[in-house]
This record gives C-alpha cells, structure tokens and sequence, in this order.
C-alpha cells in the first residue's frame, strides 16, 4: 500500500478514484470500426458504432462487431440427422488404460466428423438483434457513414453512458446511451432538429445464426427459417416475438412519445416517433415478455448507480505520479480492462473468449481461460463477481465426472470447450488438455482467502476434492525410476505438441503438484487427514526436465529452443510454472531465470496470444526482474494490441480478446500488492524513481 509517514503515524493516501478513471473516458472522432464502444452489465452487453446504437453493423462487422449477447440467449438447429455424442468417441490407448474414450473430430469417418462439427456448433450463443437509427437525408436516401461528419463521441466510464454527437448535412444529431445494470436493456435519448421533421426512426433488424466460428450478428439470410411478430401493446410500446426453431424470446421497445412501427421486410422494422426535436427509448431483450415497461430515465439512473459502486468498491491504482512515459499506457488498460469485464464477463456463467459482443467458437467458454477471465476479481478485491459464475461448477459436476469415467479416471474431469450446460465439445485438442483442470482449486483457494470461513471450506470442498481424485488419478507411475508422469496422453497449454508423444510439460507439473497440495491444506483446514493417493503423486511427481541449466518445454521435447525448433510459438507456457503457478520450491528459481532469457530471446512473440504477455509479467515479478515486467506488458507486437475502446486486439478473426484484458489485470495486481512471501513493495515495478505506483484494496496472489 503507497503511504506516507508523517511523525510518528501513517497516513494513507486516499486515491481519487473518479481522476483516476475519468481520464481515460474513451473519446472518438471519426468513423473507426475497430473503434467501437459498449455498454452491458456482466450478463447481457451491447455495443455500438459512432452514432451511439447499432445503425450501421454491416459496415461494422469485420472490425469489433456491433453485437447484443446475453447469458441466457442460447440456440441449437435441429438435430435433423439424429446424430448421436458417442458418435464422437474414439478410444485411445494411454498409460495402461485401453480404450479410454475421448470426443474428438474424427477427419476419417464423415459421419462421425459431421456428428463432431454438429456438437461443435450447438448450442451457440445467439446475435439478438440490431438496434440503431435510419436518418434520411434531404433527398429521401438513407445516410450511410460516410454522410457521418463532426463526429464527437465519448465513453464517460465512470457512468457507463456514451454521447454521440455528429452531423448529418449540417444537421446536428446527438444520442445519449445507457445500458440498464438491472435489466438485459439499454435506452437511449435521440435529440435533433431532424425529429420533427420526421427524419430519424429507431431500426431494429434480427439476424439469423450462422452456424459458423464466428457470429458478427449481420446474416440477414435464410428470412424462412425464423419468425419475428410485432405487437402493440399501447400507443407507444411495441413487443417483437422471436421464433427460431424450438428457441424463442421477445424484444421490447418502448418510447417515451406515440410511435408507428413498420415492417420493412422481414426480420425488419421501423418505429417512427411523433416527437418534436427529441425522444427516448427503451429496448429490453428478455426471455418472456417483460412485466413492466422500462424508460430511459430509470436505465440512466441504474447505470450511474451501478458504475459509481463498482469504481468506488475493490482495489484501484493510480499511475499519475509516475514521470516514465508508459505508464499512461498500462494505467489506460488497466482502467479500460475493469469496465470491459465488468460489463461483458461478470455473470453467472464463464463467458466465451469474446464476451458478449460476437461469437467466437460459436459463443463457448473454453474453461482453461476461466482463471483469466476471473481470477483478478478476489485480486481487486471483487470476490463476489467470481463468486457468481464459479458455481457453473456444481452444475457441471455430474458431466464432469462422466468424463472422468469413460476415461477410466477417479473424480472429476472438467471440460475445456463447454457451454452453459456442461456440455463437451469434441475437439482433436481440446479434449487432451488438462489445465483447466486446476484452476476450480486455485480460484476457490482465493475465495478463500479473501473470506476465510468454514462455510467457504464445506461450500467448496466437493469440488476441491473430486478434482483432486482425477489429478491423483491422471499421472502415469513410472515404477523403473519411482515417479509418477503426465502423459502421454497430454496436450499442455502451448498446443504446439503431439498428443500421443508429449508427456511432462512443466507448467503443467507445477500446476498439477500446488494444486495437489493446495488439497491437502484444505482437508487439515477441515480437520481431516492427508489423502494418502494425493500424496504418492505429490511426493513422487516428476521434477521439471532441464538441459545445461534450463527447463525443457516437455520432456518429451529435448531441443525445445534450438534454431530450428517448431515449439517457440503459441503459449510460453514454460514461464507460467513460476509466475502463474505460485512459489512452491518445485521451481528453481535460478534455473527460470536462465530459461526466462532464452524464451524471452528466442520466442516468435508474433505468435503468441493476448494473455501471453500479462504472463511473462507475472513470471518476471516472481523473479525480481520489474523492468522485464514492464517490457512484457508492452510488447509491441499485434496480439498486445489494446483499441481505442480497450480491446485487446488479436487477428482479423479475433478481434477481440478478453483473457488480455483479464489478464493485465491479474498482472498488475500481482505487480503491485505482491504475493505470497514477498518483501519488496511494488515488486513489479523498477526502482529506479520513475515508478511511483499508487494503489490500494488489491490482495496479494497465492
């Protein structure tokens, strides 16, 4: 904690939290379809183009899409071919154990790859609908973007609200916009001479699903295969029924003046308000229709509410006394990634790696991604926001250990491409990982922590445990040299390996063997005795392998940093054995610091993903080396690229990427307040005069 002493007491200096956020509002001024902007309150979001709603999603749809998700909206085509799961099972021979089946995309069989690609792509998290403005210009045509000019919008972050203001022919139009933080809603305010003259209408479009990777929420297609019916409740509320297959759900847009709606074409209306100079509206996305009809001054009242007490609540950090010049930088994303979680990864569920804004892997969480969505809340001191979605757990328990069964493990084998079901998505990778597997141990350890009560421990303790059965279970003995192996068998977290000839990847044993005792803890914490199947593998677990003083990327991968090496792209998941995984003697820390030089040196970092960088932090923190930090937060390379509104950019496929944003804020919490054992204030900053960090309500990590 930054303090300073005066006398003989200690003050603590109070962050103006407000300053601190307020100064990266996020201001746009010219049409930029990487710029886009959202509102949401962790389990529906809504995002938007330069005029404040969703008027233009087809111009928009190739950059940060113009999406409107939530956590309930989840649809499945028809199984029209009677494709059965097990269909997806292939057997496989690891360790001894015949015919362990594992659901896989199977590129020999068609049948069974289509059963695979079917499983894949249902359910998926479905686009709800476009709402945005139809302006006419003078001539009677629909303004396009480029009729767009003196654009003025600007993110107030403090309270959610976007204002958009801009012109069209000289015309000024300005939206304000709130997205409800009770409701799956936003409500927006339209002001401009051209509403009295007739000029402006709200337009609501409902695409199709594509079935595809992706949904950017612009398939206007296939008008046959669903049904949208509009009812009028009075004069100026208007109820759209929405039928797609056997989902349905309804949208409700309510106006603030009588109104007329009309059916451009299917799947498409306009609401034309009778207003003079300004109206408002209200749009509420539910899954029957809602009992009460919501305005726009209530949704802008919850909004400021619920901001204020979020920015007011948990850790905060401010960087305005630091005199190098990247600290605005990190400080900007550090401020930017709290409300893009918060309004996009704070539900009930673990949330697909996009959000809510647009598909990716047909909107399922990939669970080895659960730790960086979530992990940084009890960090910033926001427990209760893990607390929410952690129980997909429970509801995934009975699955999970089906899983574990037909493999022919003990416990519980948690998915890893999931759905709000628990559902498995064959996969030819994802089926072979198994570091998600911990994370359930880590996350309920910081729980824990943040709220140490008995409670805590019996709420948790049936995850803890059957987790703990299937990582006791999982290892090979290896009985000629006394050990206990991971794989073969195995994909680790760098998915650059062979499946069937990987076996000890070392972030994994440093995962698998803290966790394992993390265990233990929490039986004695419940006065109960050590498991004595945990401790064989916890005592007998593979040491990390190193060559000439450096650890291996598996031991299965003697040349793992040689010139012509294929294995120094994707995750430097070797860094993450001593900087995710907490200290616990199993890593020598002179050894990962030579293997941190060659990795840092050798890696093709423009092959890596977002949450890669935030991890070489973390590990440069645990090792003393705060410049390093530094370094790895800001990376200049595409994937560590974070747009005007936040984002962590990746590709053109991925433009969006959350585990980044989770990620620095992991990252700096760590560099911060620390972690277990640590002596050194702000550990992961240099000392060097130019880094005088502020910060308060952050804890340390394990």
């Amino acid at each position: 904690m930054y303090s300073c002493k005066d006398k003989e007491e200690t003050i603590t200096e109070k962050i103006d939290r407000k300053a601190v956020v307020s100064r990266h509002n996020v201001k746009i001024t010219e049409i930029d379809t990487l710029g886009s902007l959202n509102v949401g309150n962790g389990e529906f979001a809504f995002t938007v183009d330069v005029t404040g709603l969703q008027s233009f999603p087809e111009y928009y749809q190739n950059g940060v899409p113009l999406g409107t998700q939530s956590e309930w909206g989840w649809h499945s085509f028809p199984n029209t071919e009677n494709y059965e799961f097990s269909e997806t099972l292939k057997g496989y021979n690891f360790n001894g154990k015949a015919d362990a089946l594992y659901a896989i995309q199977n590129r020999e069989d068609e049948r069974k790859n289509d059963a695979a690609d079917y499983f894949r792509a249902n359910p998926h998290r479905l686009q709800l609908g476009n709402v945005g403005l139809e302006i006419l210009k003078s001539d009677g045509t629909l303004a396009s973007p480029k009729d767009l000019r003196n654009i003025n919008q600007e993110l107030n972050l403090w309270t959610g609200k976007i204002e958009s203001q801009f012109t069209v022919e000289g015309v000024p139009v300005k939206v304000t916009t709130y997205g409800d933080s009770e409701k799956d809603a936003i409500a927006a305010k339209i002001e401009s001479p051209l509403v009295t003259e007739g000029r402006i209408k709200i337009k609501l479009r409902f695409p199709y699903p594509t079935n595809q990777f992706a949904d950017r929420g612009t398939n206007y297609e296939h008008n046959d295969l669903h049904e949208t019916k509009v009812n009028q409740e009075n004069g100026n509320s208007f109820v759209f029924h929405r039928t797609l297959d056997n989902d349905a759900y309804v949208v409700q847009a309510s106006l603030d003046v009588e109104g007329h709606v009309t059916e451009v074409a299917p799947h498409y209306f306009t609401i034309q308000p009778k207003a003079e100079n300004s109206f408002e509206v209200a749009v509420e996305f539910a899954s029957e229709v809602p009992k009460e009809i919501l305005n726009f001054s209530q949704s802008e009242t919850h909004s400021i509410a619920a901001w204020e007490q979020f920015w007011e609540s948990g850790g905060a950090v401010d960087f305005s006394e630091c005199t190098d010049p990247r600290a605005f930088e990190i400080e900007r994303r550090v401020v930017l990634s709290q409300y893009l979680t918060r309004s996009q990864c704070a539900g009930h569920y673990p949330v697909q790696e996009t959000g809510l804004t647009y598909n990716s892997w047909f909107g399922k969480p990939h669970m080895e991604m659960y730790w960086w969505h979530s992990a940084h809340y009890p960090l910033w001191g926001r427990t209760e926001l893990l607390e929410k979605s952690i129980g997909w757990y429970f509801d995934a328990y009975d699955k999970a250990k089906l899983i574990a069964e037909r493999q022919g493990y003990n416990g519980v084998r948690w998915q890893k491409m999931t759905d709000h079901y628990a559902d498995e998505a064959p996969s030819n990778v994802g089926s072979f990982l198994i570091w998600q597997q911990p994370h359930v141990i880590y996350l309920s350890e910081m729980i824990y922590r943040n709220n140490p009560t008995k409670e805590n421990l019996e709420k948790y303790k049936k995850l803890i445990f059957s987790t703990a059965d299937f990582m006791a279970s999982y290892p090979n003995y290896d009985e000629a040299n006394d050990r206990y192996i991971l794989g073969k068998g195995v994909i680790p977290a760098q998915e650059c390996f062979n499946k069937i000839e990987t076996y000890n990847p070392p972030f994994e044993l440093a995962y698998w063997k803290w966790a394992l005792e993390k265990a233990q803890q929490w039986r004695e914490r419940l006065g109960m005795k050590r498991e004595q199947e945990w401790q064989k593998v916890i005592d007998r677990l593979s040491p990390m392998a190193q060559h000439d003083g450096v650890y291996l990327a598996a031991e299965s991968v003697p040349n793992s940093y040689s010139p012509t090496s294929e294995h120094t792209i994707d995750h430097p998941a070797v860094l993450g054995a001593l900087g995710f995984v907490p200290s616990t003697g199993f890593v020598d820390v002179s050894i990962m610091n030579e293997t941190f030089n060659i990795v840092d040196n050798v890696w093709h970092w423009d092959h890596t993903w977002g949450w890669d960088f935030p991890l070489e932090a973390m590990t440069a923190t645990r090792l003393q080396r705060p410049e390093d930090a530094i370094k790895a937060l800001l990376r200049d390379e595409i994937t560590n690229t974070y747009l005007p509104g936040g984002h962590n950019y990746q590709t053109p496929r991925l433009t969006l990427y959350l585990p980044g944003n989770g990620g620095i804020l992991s990252a700096v919490a760590l560099m911060c307040a620390g972690y277990d054992g640590n002596t050194t204030e702000n550990p992961g900053f240099p000392k060097d005069g130019k880094w005088n960090v502020k910060w308060e309500g952050l804890q340390p990590m394990p």
